[in-house]
């Protein structure tokens, strides 16, 4: 409980860089799927549009930005995007008992040591970032209220658009 309420400050108040930013390769990592178990690679999604999504129990804001993006996704799916969730709880009870409340469709996987939001030195909570077709940024959402929908909607339409 400690170490998540000093990773959730840390993630906070962080006013460090981005490790990377806009027009950068997104860092590939392989973590595992909280369904199966199976390792998954961000790679794997190349040739998608992807909404790399960083999230936690513990994150208010997630209780909103799950389901609505869920629907994107579901509207969306056909056409090549995929959103990707990464779970930073350090108990996996505790994000399966999130998911029950507000469950999903898209892939989740778990990073309970926090390794990955390192490579993507992560500003706050959530924090996306939207990946071309190519594996690159393009956009990187910090933080999430329902009116953002609108805005990422638009985004993620102009990138599978994009050759």
């Amino acid at each position: 409980m400690l170490r998540s309420f000093l990773m959730a400050m840390a993630l906070c108040l962080s006013t460090s860089a981005f490790a990377v930013s806009a027009g950068d390769s997104a860092p590939n990592f392989k973590l595992p799927n909280l369904k199966t178990g199976k390792l998954e690679s961000l790679k794997k999604y190349r040739g998608k549009v992807v909404y790399l999504d960083f999230w936690a129990s513990w994150c208010g804001p997630c209780r909103q930005s799950l389901p609505l993006l869920n629907d994107l996704r579901k509207e969306l799916k056909r056409k090549g995007f995929e959103v990707v969730a990464v779970n930073l709880d350090e108990e996996t009870a505790d994000a399966k008992a999130f998911l029950k409340q507000f469950p999903v469709s898209y892939p989740v996987l778990m990073d309970p040591k926090g390794k990955v939001p390192e490579k993507y030195e992560l500003p706050g909570m959530p924090t996306s970032f939207l990946i071309d077709k190519k594996g690159r940024i393009q956009h990187i959402h910090i933080g999430f209220k329902p009116k953002d929908m609108k805005n990422i909607r638009k985004q993620v339409i102009a990138l599978l658009r994009k050759k």
